[in-house]
């Protein structure tokens, strides 16, 4: 089982001004993909597009893996494209759901991209597979390109296709389209459970998941894709916005903050940091405790153990080395591979904590698999007590909206007390943030916030298929 939570994925768009000098939108797409890299490794793809015609390439593992210098030469120059990383959430851990995904239709051809899960896609693939149109794939993202296609071949146009697509889709998206006419097409589902964001420079424009993809590529950030916005970019401009969709209740995943996000990316509005730093704080004043270190579990609990110091005074430490080169324990397909880069990735620094009460703050516990580990090994190096705190309140439901949680019987929280818990992990205390301090935490965000995975209130209807 996976301690740590799992996102479906990272999209990117980019559109060029026309030119033969400016013709580098896959080498774009390859550093924003690289920036994003933290929402996936399992697999990455970019699709160019050129001369009324899409290239694709895609494989299985980390960005750089699969776009070697070598093969990202061998893409066409282009002034359009969009790219994805992958962490499975729906559809196996498999090539063939690696995206973006390339579907042709009567009198053209689109790629898509999707970041989010789509609770009727089994149904919409069964509509459409009566009607002829085949599937290699078992992701919900190959359905929702698909069914543009056939959108944009019922209303003639792909702009009018992505729009009624997307009114027939009920869950998280954000999605990004490229059609070979040369148009990358971006939007946010009503709910905006999933991030995106527009940027802009003397080159051109770009849409990304993160806000950190448009600083690495050099593009000035704009605004957000609001919750229920279609925009198109066209020869290098933002040549169009709308709102297809609204909903009662926007609804970003409030866990983009907590853990999801780069530290360095704004998201509707509000600084991730600022944010973390925020929890930190919150967790200060509701659950003190007389210690001498405060120490980050690398990379997302960093920045609240940092808010934790500065409001209760106890000097920061780092606790851990981390090591560069392992990834997130959670994007690792296997339990083993997950087990094995828990105790390589990081070692527990014996300088800053032998002899001393440490309070050690992290982003989550969701099955409970990951902290007996790194409370042992704080021990091992020395510590003399461990106080363990959490920047987000128990997971008590599941999440139908791309972050992979699992089956509820599965979670800690649902099976033992909070005392329980500090037991089973062998802390000397534990404290999470509460729903209410956690949202004050991110009251700068500018939309609202999906709690659903902590208290079952979901922004709108849940179910599978």
């Amino acid at each position: 089982m996976k301690e740590k939570l799992s996102e479906e994925c990272a999209v990117f768009g980019v559109s060029l001004f026309p030119g033969e000098d400016n013709e580098e939108a896959k080498g774009i797409c390859c550093n924003a993909l690289l920036s994003m890299q933290h929402r996936g490794q399992e697999g990455a793809g970019i699709a160019v597009a050129r001369k009324n015609s899409i290239t694709l390439k895609k494989g299985s593992g980390l960005v750089g893996e699969v776009f070697s210098p070598k093969v990202l030469e061998q893409l066409p120059k282009g002034t359009e494209a969009i790219g994805h990383v992958r962490y499975s959430t729906t559809g196996e851990s498999a090539l063939k759901n690696v995206q973006p995904f390339l579907t042709e239709y009567l009198t053209g051809r689109i790629a898509t991209a999707h970041n989010g899960n789509v609770g009727n896609a089994g149904q919409i693939r069964e509509k459409l597979s009566a009607f002829g149109l085949d599937f290699s794939a078992t992701s919900d993202s190959e359905v929702i390109s698909s069914l543009i296609a056939y959108e944009t071949v019922r209303h003639g146009d792909l702009l009018s296709g992505v729009k009624s697509g997307a009114r027939l889709l009920a869950g998280a998206f954000s999605l990004v389209v490229l059609g070979d006419s040369s148009r990358v097409v971006a939007l946010r589902d009503p709910n905006g459970y999933r991030p995106l964001c527009i940027g802009e420079n003397e080159r051109g424009a770009a849409v990304a998941s993160e806000s950190c993809a448009l600083d690495s590529c050099g593009f000035r950030f704009v605004r957000d894709v609001r919750p229920g916005e279609v925009v198109v970019l066209e020869s290098g401009k933002l040549v169009h916005s709308e709102l297809y969709a609204s909903s009662r209740r926007e609804s970003l995943c409030v866990f983009e903050y907590v853990y999801f996000a780069r530290p360095d990316s704004v998201l509707d509005g509000l600084s991730v940091y600022e944010a973390r730093l925020n929890m930190g704080r919150r967790l200060a004043r509701e659950h003190p405790v007389e210690a001498d270190v405060v120490c980050g579990v690398p990379d997302s609990g960093l920045e609240a153990a940092m808010g934790y110091s500065l409001e209760s005074g106890v000097p920061i430490a780092t606790g851990f080395v981390k090591n560069r080169y392992i990834g997130r324990s959670f994007i690792f397909p296997t339990q083993e591979q997950r087990k094995n880069a828990v105790r390589m990735k990081l070692n527990p620094l014996k300088a800053a904590v032998e002899g001393k009460r440490v309070v050690l703050v992290d982003d989550s516990i969701v099955r409970g698999t990951t902290s007996p580990h790194i409370i042992a090994a704080m021990r091992r190096a020395g510590a003399r007590e461990v106080h363990l705190r959490i920047s987000a309140p128990p997971f008590l439901h599941t999440c139908y909206f791309g972050t992979d949680i699992g089956k509820e019987e599965n979670l800690i929280a649902n099976r033992l007390s909070i005392e329980e818990i500090r037991m089973k992990i062998g802390a000397d205390t534990l404290g999470y943030i509460s729903i209410q301090g956690l949202l004050q935490a991110c009251e700068g965000c500018r939309t609202g916030l999906c709690t659903g995975c902590f208290t079952g209130d979901y922004a709108s209807p849940v179910g599978g298929d």
